[in-house]
């Protein structure tokens, strides 16, 4: 009979956990988006801006990545 009991409240106790950790990692997430927006507006190029109001952050933030991965393998190169 515990077997049975365990069996039927394991679920909804990782249930329960699931949305818990779900509310707490909710502000981090929104806190480090903010953080990256800002970044990326205060040092991207024209063009990846125009690109951030045309196409979305998502892909104008892996534009600026992109610009931004040479310089970070490669030390010696200056930056374009």
């Amino acid at each position: 009979m515990s077997v049975l009991l365990l069996g039927l409240l394991l679920p909804l106790f990782l249930l329960g956990l699931m949305l818990a950790m779900e509310r707490v990692e909710r502000p981090l997430r929104v806190d480090a988006v903010s953080e990256q927006l800002a970044t990326f507006l205060a040092t991207a190029r024209p063009e990846e801006v125009e690109t951030f109001v045309s196409q979305g952050y998502g892909p104008a933030l892996e534009r600026y990545w992109r610009r931004q991965r040479p310089s970070r393998i490669l030390p010696g190169r200056p930056r374009v």
